[in-house]
Formats: structure tokens, sequence, C-alpha cells
């Protein structure tokens, strides 16, 4: 893998997922019992908030018995000690990374501990309680909801993900199933323009053959030992 002086990290559920948190996907597209349909979709606010609201809450609690891993952690020592351009992009939900250290991070998908105003935009972070109709305290309107992406809704920075991919030497994809787009395109993105690609996965991704490089095995493994490469580069 070439020397890079600018490198963009996608991560997806895979790296979370061995630290202990349930992965989204699964058969039939089930998560704990639950339809996509059911509690991750903007319909799905509007018919049975109080489902959604209950459901959202789940993970956040969840998020007490979990703690960063090798691959969180070696992901924030790139993010402290390495001089170069990096942005670690997360499909994530979580607050692992932070909790690992990372500052050069952004969640794509949306933030567990972070509730939005569907009428004025605002964020605040979430307490511990807070139903269906709480008020905005910058607006006002009962619109508050989980700052999550639901699908059919447009991720978040989508622009300045896309600035960072035209210009990295190098994409890294960890723990992604590559079927869920437009993150199961950055690979596509990155190679336009020049960059060199990199997937580390448990298992061959949807999009394997799509890059330069494949590592297959456990994120907290894989992870430490590339990092442990590029600061010695």
């Amino acid at each position: 893998m070439m020397h890079a002086t600018s490198i963009v990290v996608l991560t997806g559920a895979g790296i979370s997922a061995e630290s202990g948190i349930a992965t989204f996907r699964g058969p039939g597209g089930l998560w704990e019992g639950h339809r996509v349909e059911d509690v991750c979709m903007p319909e799905a606010l509007a018919r049975d908030p109080a489902l959604v609201h209950r459901f959202y809450d789940l993970r956040r609690a969840a998020l007490a018995d979990v703690e960063p891993n090798a691959a969180h952690r070696a992901l924030a020592r790139l993010d402290a000690e390495w001089r170069g351009e990096l942005l670690i992009v997360t499909q994530n939900v979580d607050d692992l990374h932070e909790r690992a250290g990372a500052t050069r991070l952004l969640h794509m998908h949306g933030e567990l501990k972070s509730a939005l105003c569907a009428a004025c935009g605002g964020r605040r972070e979430w307490a511990a309680a807070l139903p269906p109709g709480t008020v905005c305290e910058a607006c006002g309107a009962p619109a508050l909801r989980p700052d999550i992406v639901f699908f059919g809704e447009m991720p978040y920075a989508m622009e300045r993900i896309e600035a960072a991919l035209s210009t990295c030497d190098l994409f890294v994809s960890i723990g992604t199933s590559g079927a869920v787009y437009p993150a199961a395109g950055f690979v596509q993105t990155a190679r336009h323009w020049g960059a060199a690609t990199l997937e580390i996965n448990l298992e061959p991704s949807q999009g394997s053959f799509l890059f330069e490089e494949s590592r297959m095995g456990p994120a907290s493994v894989l992870v430490p030992e590339w990092v442990e490469a590029v600061l010695a580069a």
C-alpha cells in the first residue's frame, strides 16, 4: 500500500459489532423483531412515534454496556498521531469512535445521543426522557425526533465527504457490507480521483471486487496492524 498524505476512512457496523453492538441488517431485514419499515423510515415516525422513540431509547441505553474495541482505539491513535489529512466517516450512530478519542470524525447517518428538531433543524443532546412531542428549546415546536438518518433521507455532510474523497490518496473501508448507498459508492468515487483503496472486513463485502487490496479478519486485529504500518511509514 502506497505512502499516503491524505486518508479517508469509512467505518460500518462490523467495527462496532466486535464491541457487542447489534448490527442493523439481519435475516429478513429485522433487528430484534422490528421491521425496517416500522422503526427507520419517516413514515414510521409519523405513524407510530412512540414505537420509534422507544426503539431508539433502547439502542441508546445499550451503549452503556459496551466499550470501544482495539479497532476504535487504533483509529483514534491515527487521528492523534498522524500529521496528514484524515477524515473518519462512520455509518454507525453509536459514540464508540468519540469515546476512543477520535475527533476528525463525521457521522453520516446521525447519532443516537443527539435529538433533531424536525421544524428548525436545531440539535440538542438527547436527555434521559424526550418523548414524542417534546418542545424544541430553540423554536418552540413540538418536533424533536431521533437525530438519525432514516431510509429515504439524505445522509449528513455529503458535500464534505465528496470533497474529501476527491482529494485523498488512500480510501479505507472497515467493517462495511458494501450494500448501503451512497456509502457503498465511496470506493468508486475515490478510485475515480486516483486514490488507492483498501478494504478491511471480516468477510468479503458486496463491493470487495472494487478494492485494490482486501484484508479479511477481525477489525480489532487488522486495524491496529494497519495503523501501526501507516504511522511507521
